[in-house]
């Protein structure tokens, strides 16, 4: 790929004024401290480089963004998911987003020694979904099955068990069963698990042996619940902390990547069989929660067709005590719970207790902790069927448009990277950031 912008963009003046900020901004930074040590005068003096560099590249991507998405993906023959996308256009056009070299220089450093450069990925994904040629486009690539799925699919259709890091995949009676097994960290998020999720996710889609989809906590080795099943303790704040959570492998990826194919299922090859009436492969999922679903992990219970929950069990989205945006749960939690509770999960902290008569707006079934083994089973019979699965996708496409989805992530694409590099969140994190999750 060429590094010149196609003659089109040269037109209106805005890419050579981008690459003269972008230049400009690299120029001061060279020659100023890291964050931490720099003055209140050095910190001025970036925030404006930086907001002159950002203003013009929003004004560049209003307007070129269908074009730089065309170059980057040969007019759209070819399907780039997000961490190679940004890649690309860090090599096409540079300037447009940071390079491969700054995000590697960043990546071993905490939250608070960062320069934000992410904030620029942020800016040019929320134009490219915000689209309505590209971004489309874009979903689509992302709901692609893995090429690390495509690789372990053999062996699990032949064995019915694949064991990762982060999850335990098994086929029995017809069932995926998924299970989160982070024992010893009570199953917090980062990079390994959301790329296991996606791993086991894509397996369980395309596996034809699979009717139905079961996730599920397993039991833990940290001392503070050691033998019981925990389901998620949502995001790892020690990570965020320590630098450990990138916008594009993790925050969007987990979105638009195995959460997403969850609710529309894995696009599918079009040579297979039945491609002309249902180009995805989508399968109903139960979700069953032991002890407790924290951030992340009650973000997740918002996609599934049948959640179950331990009488013991809570549930909670501490997005203001964490400052960052809970996934799509603002996007998600007031169809269920509507809007005054989904302020005060969302904006007040509050924790919702499976005996609450709340709590059935958030899940379907509560039961003793020794009967929900039971109650899973009946679950996941009553989902296996034809027409549940042709319900399933009428429901949710009545319930969450595509076009909203995408809307959705594209604004969050830009808000969830500044809220990332929030003094807020850095100071927040930094206090959590030394102990495990509770």
């Amino acid at each position: 790929m060429t590094t010149v912008p196609p003659p089109r963009e040269d037109a209106d003046g805005l890419w050579p004024a981008l690459t003269e900020a972008a230049a400009n901004v690299e120029k001061l930074l060279a020659a100023l401290p890291e964050p931490g040590a720099r003055s209140p005068a050095q910190r001025a003096q970036i925030a404006a480089a930086h907001d002159a560099a950002r203003t013009l590249r929003v004004r560049f991507l209003n307007t070129h963004v269908d074009a730089v998405y065309d170059r980057l993906t040969e007019h759209r023959r070819v399907h780039l998911r997000l961490a190679e996308l940004v890649e690309a256009a860090a090599t096409a056009f540079p300037g447009l987003v940071p390079t491969r070299e700054q995000l590697a220089a960043e990546r071993s450093l905490p939250q608070a020694a960062k320069e934000g450069h992410e904030i620029d990925q942020g800016i040019f994904l929320r134009a490219v979904l915000r689209s309505p040629l590209s971004g489309p486009h874009l979903l689509d690539a992302m709901l692609r099955p893995t090429a690390r799925a495509l690789e372990l699919l053999p062996d699990f259709v032949r064995t019915g068990e694949v064991r990762m890091e982060a999850v335990h995949l098994e086929r029995r009676d017809g069932v995926a069963r998924l299970t989160m097994c982070r024992d010893d960290r009570l199953n917090a998020e980062d990079g390994r698990q959301v790329d296991d999720m996606e791993t086991a996710v894509d397996l369980a889609l395309l596996d034809p042996a699979v009717r139905v989809g079961l996730l599920r906590g397993g039991e833990m080795s940290h001392p503070r619940y050691r033998g019981k099943r925990v389901f998620s303790a949502g995001i790892n704040l020690k990570y965020l902390s320590s630098g450990g959570i990138s916008l594009v492998d993790f925050l969007l990826r987990r979105e638009l990547g195995y959460i997403h194919k969850l609710v529309r299922g894995v696009l599918a090859a079009d040579d297979r069989p039945g491609w002309w009436h249902s180009p995805r492969i989508d399968k109903p999922w139960v979700a069953a929660v032991d002890g407790f679903a924290i951030g992340g992990g009650a973000q997740l219970l918002l996609v599934f067709d049948h959640v179950l929950a331990s009488s013991d069990a809570y549930f909670s989205l501490p997005a203001a005590k964490e400052g960052i945006i809970p996934g799509a749960a603002n996007l998600r939690l007031g169809r269920y719970a509507g809007p005054r509770l989904s302020r005060q999960v969302i904006l007040g902290g509050r924790r919702i207790w499976a005996k609450e008569p709340e709590a059935r707006l958030l899940v379907d079934e509560v039961v003793e902790p020794d009967e929900l083994d039971a109650a899973i089973e009946r679950s996941l019979a009553g989902l296996d069927g034809d027409a549940v699965l042709a319900n399933r996708r009428m429901l949710h496409l009545a319930e969450e448009s595509p076009d909203g989805f995408r809307a959705y992530m594209a604004e969050f694409a830009l808000q969830q990277a500044l809220r990332l590099y929030g003094q807020d969140v850095i100071d927040k994190v930094g206090r959590f950031g030394g102990r495990p999750p509770e």
